[in-house]
């Protein structure tokens, strides 16, 4: 198999006669030596059960790190799309297993067995189509010409700054701005400054991993990626937060190839922290009787929210980490998909894939075309996890293999597993001589926000991918042409 050359946007590190430099070949036994012995502690802390799903845990647990550790072995400046979208198979399907999820052990051991090999299922298929696919990298002038030329980037902080300061109206004074505004307005904007935010925030902290940032530069970084951290985690949702830290942490990655240790610890530690007093603070402020959050009450907020979760040490609930893969754990999920279909319930013969041609046209054009959630709400309704009245207030995390398998059991999963391996792997070569800042970079960055959206399924995650790709792509073309 041939090896891709670089990313014009860097040189590689040099391997000849075999030798990685000195900072990548740290990396890459720095990340062999932490899996190995995280592997190892999970064997060692095993609780006994049927063996088979310890050795299915630990083989979606490699399966899902190999490709991160051929990506930082192998140094060749190649965008790890797949290793990322690969990697968050740990925290979604294998660690469930391994630590023993309370929703996944409610089931028989030969449904549990039957989950795990769905998904080992899909990784194989994933990964095989993806190192037996080839394609030629595109030269055209949408793949190579940067549309954010070196002058433009420099306004790249002035846009992180724009998200923040779209991020603090929209969540305390939203009435009184699109109160104003067209109903159709708030979509657009929302669509605009999140794809900003998404580029802004990935290409400067890679610049940042390059050693392309001055420290003022990077304190504003820092600032930003705070800020919007506890703006948007005052809903007491932490998912829109913890994603603009793990693309920030990823833009660092690709661009050092370094782990930011102290950054991980904090990140994570304050994550964690936070999670274990979620509940508490949901009880308190989510009641229908309990007044809004406004801007002056945010102090006084994550001050209840930090001593909630510090003070709170009863054994008998999930510690800080069990909490952590119970939210982003899809296992149980696909456990509920296995166990009802088709024993109980036939498939659904592609039913929830069937709205996805009308997810791309324009509201504009169709107002009451389906909702990119139908095929959720479809799927919730017909695993009795919610009624029709249950989707008008609350959405359920399904996932897409779950989506697959219940559509078209193990040949859906394959079929997945196929699709994601065959498309990241021609839009990876296709991309390898692009400037980041180009077209074909910037789609890169979108399809790694978009590879730990784990829990959407494919209606949406197409849906949604589609608008940022339209504001995030359309915006610099259209900034370009106003500054010239």
């Amino acid at each position: 198999m041939a090896t891709d050359p670089p990313s014009s946007i860097e040189s590689a590190p040099d391997t000849r006669a075999g030798r990685l430099p000195h900072v990548q070949r740290r990396t890459f036994h720095l990340a062999l030596g932490g899996i190995a012995a995280w592997a190892a502690y999970l064997v060692y802390q095993w609780k006994g059960g049927d063996i088979l799903h310890l050795y299915q845990g630990l083989a979606m647990f490699g399966l899902a790190a190999l490709p991160s550790l051929l990506w930082a072995r192998r140094g060749d400046g190649a965008f790890p799309l797949m290793e990322v979208f690969m990697l968050t198979a740990v925290n979604t399907y294998a660690m469930p297993l391994l630590v023993g999820h309370e929703g996944v052990l409610i089931y028989p051991d030969e449904v549990i067995t039957a989950a795990a090999n769905l998904v080992l299922v899909y990784q194989v298929s994933a990964l095989a189509t993806f190192y037996l696919t080839r394609a030629q990298a595109k030269r055209s002038r949408f793949w190579t010409d940067e549309i954010i030329s070196e002058s433009l980037g420099k306004f790249l902080p002035y846009g992180l700054g724009v998200t923040t300061i779209y991020t603090l109206v929209s969540t305390f004074w939203h009435d009184e701005v699109f109160a104003h505004l067209p109903a159709e307005s708030e979509g657009i904007f929302r669509a605009a400054f999140f794809g900003l935010g998404i580029i802004c925030v990935f290409i400067l902290s890679r610049r940042w991993g390059l050693g392309q940032m001055t420290s003022g530069e990077r304190t504003f970084l820092v600032v930003n990626l705070v800020l919007q951290f506890f703006i948007e985690s005052t809903s007491l949702l932490l998912i829109a937060g913890i994603s603009t830290i793990v693309l920030a942490l990823l833009g660092y990655v690709s661009g050092s190839r370094r782990l930011p240790v102290a950054a991980l610890l904090v990140s994570v530690s304050v994550i964690a922290i936070l999670h274990n007093g979620k509940s508490e603070m949901r009880e308190r402020y989510w009641d229908e009787n309990a007044k809004a959050i406004t801007i002056t009450d945010v102090p006084a907020l994550y001050q209840e929210w930090f001593t909630f979760g510090l003070q709170r040490t009863d054994d008998t609930k999930l510690n800080k980490a069990a909490k952590l893969i119970d939210r982003t754990s899809l296992l149980q999920i696909i456990c509920l998909v296995v166990d009802r279909t088709p024993s109980k319930q036939p498939f659904l013969d592609g039913e929830t894939y069937a709205n996805i041609p009308s997810q791309f046209v324009p509201r504009f054009f169709w107002p009451n075309k389906p909702l990119a959630h139908q095929s959720t709400y479809r799927l919730s309704i017909y695993y009795g996890l919610q009624t029709e009245e249950d989707t008008a207030t609350t959405t359920i995390g399904f996932g897409m293999l779950s989506e697959a398998y219940a559509n078209f059991g193990f040949f859906g999963a394959a079929a997945l597993g196929f699709v994601f391996g065959f498309a990241f792997r021609k839009v990876t070569i296709w991309t390898r001589d692009s400037p980041m800042l180009s077209y074909g970079g910037l789609l890169l960055v979108l399809l790694m926000a978009w590879s730990f959206q784990t829990e959407l399924t494919l209606s949406i995650w197409l849906s949604s991918l589609f608008q940022a790709c339209v504001a995030v792509l359309g915006a610099p073309a259209i900034l370009r042409s106003v500054l010239n």
